[in-house]
């Protein structure tokens, strides 16, 4: 039947036609609700990793056995998955295997603006990108014959648009292929350096079939057009292509956009008066045209940054090609109110347990060394109480060279703070450094029980699987203590002082300490609030103390401070710093 669907939830929809059986990811937006969705199908065996590396190696070691299996990730989790990519490129499959990477132009949810296409070039593996909903869902059965066709994986790449827009897709039923049949095949397989030398020519003749297999497939298209004029496409630049062009230029679409079509890109520039290139970040497929020998235009009229837009395209395409001013149809510019609307920067929601945590740390004037997750809003004014954030795990790296490059001077000032999922994907490794090198380092694990950022996902850390069911805990006091740390304090962030107490206390001391600050998110559904709280109007005198919170439940009115009752969740935080006392709870 037809459905309207997300394009998170076809390529989903396409992984369990396609006969998908083992998925592991870790959440990332905007690739997260692909697992999501995937869940829900009984069939598949879904997981949530620690990291990406290891769902990259899980998903390889199904797909060793046979089953046909999926991992995926955002563009930076790539960067995790790295190691095991470049290299089962080299093993090749058994069972299909695809990995899925959604990119983020314009860092909706992101710390860079990576173009993924770099890494299917680089590792020498096919790259598939789909232009909406459908084509999701049909390239991610594509991608499995493909896989084990050429004996590879195959890497899908997504972006914010596709994965996060809606259009109709024809569902179709499962087919499942039999379990390959697993064979040791230690040449194959065990990539010590005389067998992964082997397997380099062959990593070279499955691209140059690839290449073959490519000009002719019908994952590229080409549309034919009234006009002299050949746009080359892919991905959502195709759709905003399509609505500002209609027919009035050829189009040829690349659904495949690793390896590249040679044949069919130097057979659609014959006879173009005009040949443009149209392509969001990177000019992958400008260069590649480029190295034919084709005359494009791309870069030199589109922006390198940022995601396009019907409007964008045709501003900038009209101003350097006034013939194509003639073919652009009206585009509608939108609606918006004569007044100017306010900004609303993200703020962390009222009742985070982490707003106690770095109200403290300001407060005490800390540097702070920073992490990927919806803490990193710490960072935002009135708390202004991150320094840096890098990328997931680098908190607690960062702080060991910090402190060991100023020593003392620092080591009484300055503390990393870390998520617990994040903790557990990569921070781990950075503070069996701190333990074993021995920095005095402090390092502050914000265990809010729960991956809250990409939108509620269960960790390690909870006790939780990705379906809910119990699961294996990990105990994070015992781990740190496990870990080399014998100083390790838990506290709550709501606590004030004691989080005042604990962070003076393992300044002052002289060698490696953990604080875990627990509180599960005030936005978990089993969480019970108290009743807002209320301000009295007698005693409020206007300091604005409880504005150093950056709470967003509270404002000011008249000189006096005020609570909005549907956002504030009583978690008495606000209290703590009002000295009148004109901050509290609903009196019968």
């Amino acid at each position: 039947m037809k459905q309207l669907m997300l394009g998170n939830k076809a390529l989903a929809r396409g992984l369990y036609e396609g006969g998908c059986s083992i998925v592991s990811s870790y959440p990332g937006t905007p690739s997260t609700e692909v697992t999501e969705e995937a869940v829900k199908f009984e069939e598949i065996y879904c997981e949530w990793a620690p990291n990406e590396k290891v769902a990259l190696e899980t998903a390889f070691g199904a797909s060793l056995a046979g089953k046909r299996s999926f991992c995926g990730m955002k563009h930076v989790g790539l960067n995790v998955a790295a190691d095991p990519l470049f290299t089962c490129s080299y093993t090749g499959v058994n069972g299909g295997l695809i990995i899925c990477v959604a990119d983020d132009p314009a860092m909706h949810s992101s710390q860079n603006e990576q173009d993924s296409r770099h890494y299917a070039i680089a590792a020498k593996v096919p790259m598939l990108e789909p232009a909406d909903s459908a084509e999701a869902c049909e390239f991610a059965k594509a991608a499995y014959e493909i896989s084990e066709e050429f004996d590879t994986p195959v890497i899908i790449r997504m972006c914010t648009r596709i994965a996060h827009s809606q259009s109709i897709v024809d569902t179709k039923e499962r087919v499942c292929p039999p379990t390959k049949p697993y064979e040791k095949n230690v040449r194959k397989y065990v990539m010590t350096p005389a067998n992964a030398i082997a397997r380099h020519p062959f990593v070279e003749e499955r691209t140059a079939r690839l290449a073959e297999f490519a000009n002719t497939s019908s994952l590229n298209r080409v549309e034919k057009g009234s006009e002299p004029i050949g746009i080359i496409t892919s991905s959502t630049s195709y759709q905003y292509v399509k609505e500002i062009f209609c027919d009035h230029v050829s189009i040829l679409k690349l659904g495949m956009v690793n390896p590249l079509p040679e044949k069919l890109l130097l057979d659609f520039a014959k006879g173009k008066e005009l040949l443009l290139v149209v392509e969001e970040l990177d000019p992958v497929i400008e260069t590649y045209c480029k190295s034919l020998g084709l005359s494009v235009h791309g870069k030199d009229v589109l922006p390198m940054t940022g995601e396009f837009s019907q409007n964008l395209l045709a501003e900038k395409l009209s101003k350097a090609f006034p013939k194509l001013a003639e073919l652009i149809g009206t585009i509608p510019s939108g609606r918006k109110l004569d007044e100017e609307i306010p900004g609303r920067p993200p703020v962390m929601c009222a009742g985070c347990p982490h707003r106690g945590l770095f109200y403290t740390l300001s407060k005490n004037k800390c540097t702070v060394l920073g992490d990927i997750g919806c803490y990193t809003l710490g960072a935002a004014a009135p708390l202004s109480s991150i320094d840096m954030t890098l990328c997931m795990g680098a908190s607690v790296s960062a702080i060991h060279g910090f402190n060991k490059a100023l020593g003392e001077e620092s080591e009484k000032r300055t503390v990393a703070v870390i998520g617990d999922s994040t903790f557990m994907h990569s921070g781990m490794t950075g503070l069996a450094n701190i333990a074993y090198n021995q920095s005095n380092s402090t390092v502050i694990i914000l265990d809010n029980s729960i991956t809250g950022m990409t939108g509620h996902q269960q960790n390690p850390t909870t006790g939780y699987n990705i379906k809910g069911d119990p699961a294996g805990k990990i105990d994070l006091e015992s781990l740190c203590r496990a870990m080399g740390i014998r100083r390790v304090t838990v506290v709550d962030p709501y606590d004030l002082d004691a989080c005042d107490r604990a962070v003076k206390e393992e300044l002052a001391a002289t060698e490696p300490s953990v604080i875990i600050s627990r509180r599960p998110c005030a936005l978990l559904k089993y969480v019970k609030h108290k009743p807002a709280l209320v301000v009295d109007q007698d005693k409020c005198v206007g300091c604005r103390a409880c504005m150093k919170l950056g709470c967003p439940a509270i404002s000011i009115r008249g000189k006096k401070a005020m609570i909005d009752a549907t956002q504030c969740v009583g978690c008495g935080v606000c209290s703590k710093l009002c000295r009148p006392g004109a901050l509290g709870e609903v009196t019968k």
